[in-house]
């Protein structure tokens, strides 16, 4: 055996040829003992209509969000900053005279017109809409953007929570020179 140069080299062979020869012993028993068999018919049958027209899932989702005027009494300004520099600050600025980014500026936003920041492209769909965004509208529109804007190009899914709204759109109302009193 101590002269043997090649008993290590022998060692790992026969461990590597026992691994081979057990793994195909397994391919062997899995194609034996579990062929592949199709069904004659499928076990769960999924009904389509005849006409050819799709059926729509009926998914109770709230229509919108609740009213957020009483809720601003108690937000809290400071989560709100923190929830837009984790969730909003890529693709918009805060600041006086920000540039503008993937998004509009949000300066001034509370009580600004809807699609009138300056120097922004707003999609047709939101350039085309009347109004503020007020309170109420904001809170609307940071809920669920393209429900609220069908054809929107913020690709942002919205805040559920109706507690990170109020805190955001507290935080910007801060955001201006003379604040928009509270509701």
């Amino acid at each position: 055996m101590k002269d043997d140069a090649l008993f290590m080299n022998k060692i790992a062979a026969a461990v590597i040829t026992a691994g081979l020869i057990a793994m195909t012993a397994g391919f062997l028993a899995s194609f034996i003992y579990n062929p592949v068999t199709t069904l004659e018919q499928n076990s769960y049958i999924i009904e389509v209509p005849e006409s050819g027209t799709a059926v729509a899932a009926v998914v109770e989702e709230p229509t919108g969000p609740e009213s957020i005027s009483a809720m601003l009494a108690s937000a809290d300004v400071a989560a709100g900053e923190k929830l837009s520099s984790r969730r909003c600050a890529s693709c918009h600025s805060f600041d006086d005279g920000g540039p503008n980014k993937t998004g509009p500026g949000l300066w001034n936003i509370v009580n600004a017109d809807k699609g009138g920041h300056d120097g922004y492209k707003y999609s047709d769909a939101l350039a085309a809409m009347e109004g503020d965004w007020s309170y109420e509208n904001l809170n609307g529109f940071l809920y669920n953007p393209k429900q609220y804007v069908a054809g929107t190009k913020m690709a942002f899914k919205g805040l559920r929570k109706d507690e990170d709204r109020a805190n955001l759109i507290a935080y910007l109302r801060t955001l201006s020179p003379s604040p928009a009193p509270l509701p």
